[in-house]
């Protein structure tokens, strides 16, 4: 029999302790006599995951890569979710009456008799890091944890109640830390994470709770829990946001810190009180993605070679406008990646910094302590920035600040909630705006929207109705020949034909003709008419992607809000 390496040993070869921190564990061990792996958990010196792969490794229990596993389904109904997220592993294969299980922690005891109870078969343990195997659980069994927790018996319980007849917190906090919860919650945004959501919505109803992802800007509902579910989940999340989990009638703001498969995910969780209790919206920061490039974002050439000749200017001010989810400030930070130089100093203020910029010098705004776009804009100017960008111009103040910015040397990045790009500057004239500020220190406006694009995968040829090509524009009727596409739905696009998105743009470059329109108050048709017939307008960027094959006319027109008619 080879001998088997001592813990301590097998910690230091795999450069997860050191050896200072070892001697450490073995002087204290000598007087109170614990094992040394738990002498070094309670010193911090190691993982209570870099403790169990070791030990396995020591027991000789096998680790095994659950990526791009497959499992058999008659597999997978031997052992129930419930059981499943609250032990956190996973039914492989069953050969000759055995199954074989992944498991994150393979000592637990308990874990191994209840399997051996449900399935009736003696278990072959492997070894599988906890992060790997809650991707497998919500790939497997995805929201069917959720129905099968509605039947737990721990959240059966509800004797401790207020005199409203609701949990009490410390009920609320006993739940909240019960395993098989914390496996559910953690279930929810990891599925979410794998689906590419950008938010999940928790909604509470009079006999059900309804969990929601946001994909590709549309909102996917999941199977529906239980209504006594809702206080749980909500407690679970409030518990990882650091939130007060005992006010519950007014809203709250916090923020989780999720440890993902690819690093660390930032949540920005919100909660408001409704009739039925409190609903929760969470938006998912997936700090591991990398920025987009200016050239993936979807301009078409004209587009992108105009954009960037203004970005390249010594000064003036560039506004990015869209409604609230269209991609705005991921263009802007796309933008500053593309123009970036150590030898430039560029600061931004936002609300919030949604991604860190290398070489950037980010502000988050905090009106409770009287930051304020106005005011971080005034102090930035202090600073000697070469390139500055504001998050959103939201006030006659900050538009004033930002004008007289890029009059004097800077080169000012913002956003605007508009329609378009010609309404920005009718907007900006209505905030009170000098129209001669304006049009001394505006250089061009980008609007935009974002397109869900064709799933490639599933993509087939089809005929779109006469009135939704009509409703975008008669030029894509005049062409019989032309093909469409669309898809026809599968799993890797969820059912919906589409996967990711890309924009579709509008750019408004001033001349010196639009310059003098713009002193005189322009309405937005006098804008577009001066603009020329080189001005691309966002529907005609969204047919041409249509005909390109990327998107749909009705994904276009549903993003630019027309109406279609009925046939």
């Amino acid at each position: 029999m080879p001998e088997v390496k001592k813990l301590g040993t097998l910690l230091c070869e795999k450069s997860y302790l050191g050896l200072a921190g070892l001697q450490d564990a073995l002087t204290r061990q000598q007087s109170d006599h614990r094992p040394v792996g738990e002498i070094l958990l309670e010193l911090g010196y190691i993982t209570s995951e870099q403790l169990t792969e070791v030990l396995c490794e020591q027991s000789g229990i096998e680790f095994i890569d659950l990526t791009d596993i497959a499992i058999s389904p008659t597999v997978l109904s031997q052992v129930p979710a419930d059981i499943v997220s609250r032990y956190n592993l996973m039914p492989l294969s069953q050969t000759n009456g055995r199954l074989t299980v992944a498991m994150s922690d393979p000592f637990n005891a308990s874990a191994l008799d209840n399997l051996r109870l449900i399935t009736g078969s003696p278990v072959n343990r492997l070894y599988a890091r906890p992060d790997d195997l809650a991707r497998a659980i919500a790939k497997f069994y995805g929201s069917n944890v959720a129905r099968m927790l509605d039947d737990l018996a721990p959240l059966e319980a509800r004797t401790v109640t207020d005199v409203n007849g609701e949990y009490t917190a410390a009920r609320l906090n006993e739940l909240a830390r019960q395993p098989s919860l914390v496996n559910l919650v953690n279930l929810i945004i990891l599925e979410a994470i794998e689906s590419r959501a950008s938010d999940i919505h928790i909604e509470p109803f009079e006999h059900q709770v309804k969990i929601k992802y946001r994909v590709d800007g549309l909102l996917i509902e999941k199977s529906p829990s239980a209504r006594r579910l809702h206080a749980p989940i909500v407690s679970r999340l409030k518990i990882m946001a650091g939130m007060n989990i005992a006010e519950r009638y007014v809203p709250q703001d916090g923020h989780i810190e999720f440890k993902g498969g690819n690093g660390k995910i930032d949540i920005r969780v919100s909660t408001v009180p409704t009739n039925f209790g409190e609903s929760v919206s969470l938006r998912i920061l997936d700090r591991s993605v990398s920025l987009i490039e200016l050239t993936d974002l979807g301009m078409d050439s004209h587009c992108l070679k105009g954009l960037v000749q203004d970005l390249r200017k010594a000064h003036g001010i560039i506004l990015v406008t869209g409604p609230t989810g269209s991609g705005k400030t991921t263009t802007l930070y796309a933008a500053i990646k593309k123009i970036y130089t150590p030898e430039l100093k560029i600061i931004t203020i936002e609300d919030p910094v949604e991604y860190q910029l290398d070489g950037v010098i980010q502000i988050p705004v905090n009106p409770k302590r009287g930051l304020t776009f106005a005011t971080g804009l005034r102090h930035i100017l202090r600073h000697d920035p070469d390139i500055v960008m504001v998050g959103e111009i939201r006030d006659r103040e900050t538009a004033d600040i930002a004008m007289r910015a890029s009059l004097t040397g800077h080169l000012v990045f913002s956003t605007l909630h508009t329609n378009d790009a010609p309404g920005a500057v009718t907007r900006l004239l209505d905030m009170g705006v000098e129209p001669f500020l304006l049009a001394s220190s505006i250089e061009a406006i980008l609007a935009q929207r974002l397109v869900r694009r064709i799933c490639p995968l599933c993509k087939k040829p089809y005929v779109p109705k006469e009135a939704t090509l009509r409703s975008l524009d008669n030029r894509l009727l005049s062409k019989p020949g032309t093909k469409f596409y669309r898809g026809e739905g599968c799993n890797d696009c969820l059912q919906t034909g589409m996967k990711g998105r890309t924009g579709i743009f509008e750019l408004l470059r001033i001349t010196e003709d639009l310059r003098q329109l713009i002193a005189q108050k322009p309405t937005s048709d006098q804008i577009i008419k001066m603009a020329g017939p080189e001005h691309i307008v966002m529907r005609e960027d969204g047919i041409n992607k249509v005909l390109a094959g990327q998107t749909t006319a009705e994904e276009v027109l549903r993003v630019i809000q027309s109406d279609v008619e009925d046939e």
